[in-house]
């Protein structure tokens, strides 16, 4: 893993209007770089776009410190103390607020030193594509609180963030033990009623097997960001991750990217948990019939490779009443997950008219 302590060229990227000199930023309705000052546009330099194959990196050569320095980078992070996120900030800047929790913070000029980006995923809807799955989404939540709804579509402008992701492939090979059991039927004669009758019962027989299975993992997905809880993350899926497009800078021109605090063998960890998951569902399969028990699975994994990648999110953070409320739209989709708040008043409302249809249901069925 990179050594924070070593000395790391600084990576700054900055991209002025030919015309005026104002920001550029990357347009997802257009797929190049945009001017909001005066309209100019400026295409991206030629790039294999979604489709591309992006080139793993070995993952035993990361833990043992041997990725090469062009694979090694340095971004000056702001770093929250309330939710722990470490966001990518400009040299400019040296007072926000926390785009993941709404908390005002104030930057120094730390580095952080970390593995490149190999791929991304850009973003396809701009915010007030995001902003309407938002509104619709917070439409349908009808317990609610009314001053929520309307905050959150008058408030603030939506943060379009690029959230850190590991994905690794490995080839794995597993020998297994267990039983596959094969259910039969026995007549018996139980006694019902006071009378004597006949049913039949399900009985399983049981026979050790052993065996193989073999499979490919490709591009298993690890969130690598403490920031949002993993429910909301894990929620935003599926990713078309054939979408990918190799790294650029520009593509984060107007959006902040979030640096990993998921350190690269925590998120391998997690990936061979999920391979776990899908090897033993494989185990089921192959030992077949009708129940199976697994008694030892023996994986050996080999090819191990992995990539830093970056994913599209639009993120709303608000306070209201001394409380967060967090809403992430996923930005190829407009798959939209966040806080529920509850608003006591609806709840009530609703109880009270329940118990009111009930009673007057049931007064209509003791009048007939």
């Amino acid at each position: 893993m990179p050594d924070a302590t070593q000395a790391a060229p600084r990576e700054v990227h900055q991209f002025p209007c030919d015309q005026c000199g104002a920001d550029l930023r990357y347009d997802p309705a257009a797929g190049h770089l945009k001017c909001d000052h005066c309209g100019f546009e400026a295409p991206l330099d030629a790039a294999p776009w979604g489709g591309a194959v992006l080139k793993e990196i070995d993952f035993d050569a990361a833990v043992a410190n041997r990725l090469p320095e062009a694979e090694i980078e340095e971004t000056r992070v702001l770093n929250c103390s309330n939710c722990g996120a470490q966001v990518e900030f400009d040299p400019a800047t040296h007072a926000a607020e926390c785009p993941f929790c709404a908390t005002p913070v104030v930057t120094d000029t730390g580095t952080s030193r970390h593995i490149k980006p190999r791929g991304v995923l850009p973003f396809a809807l701009d915010e007030n594509q995001a902003r309407q799955a938002m509104t619709d989404w917070l439409g349908r939540l009808w317990f609610a609180p009314n001053g929520l709804q309307d905050y959150a579509r008058k408030g603030r402008r939506m943060e379009g963030i690029y959230v850190p992701y590991w994905t690794f492939d490995a080839d794995t090979k597993s020998a297994y033990e267990g039983e596959r059991g094969t259910v039969y039927y026995e007549t018996v004669t139980v006694v019902r009623d006071g009378k004597r009758v006949q049913q039949r019962v399900p009985k399983i027989r049981w026979r050790r097997v052993r065996g193989r299975v073999a499979r490919f993992f490709d591009d298993v997905l690890v969130l690598a960001s403490r920031s949002l809880p993993k429910r909301y993350t894990d929620a935003l899926q599926p990713w078309d991750l054939s979408a990918l497009t190799p790294y650029q800078p520009e593509f984060l021109a107007g959006f902040r990217a979030e640096a990993y605090t998921v350190a690269l063998e925590e998120g391998h960890a997690e990936a061979r948990a999920q391979m776990a998951r899908v090897i033993e569902r494989d185990v089921r399969f192959d030992i077949g019939g009708d129940r199976q028990r697994i008694h030892d699975i023996r994986t050996d994994v080999s090819d191990v490779t992995f990539k830093h990648i970056l994913l599209p999110v639009w993120l709303a953070a608000y306070k209201y009443r001394d409380k967060s409320y967090r809403f992430v739209v996923n930005g190829q989709t407009g798959r939209v997950q966040g806080e529920r708040p509850w608003s006591a008043i609806k709840i009530a409302v609703a109880v009270v008219l329940g118990l009111l249809l009930a009673g007057a249901a049931g007064f209509v069925l003791s009048q007939q």
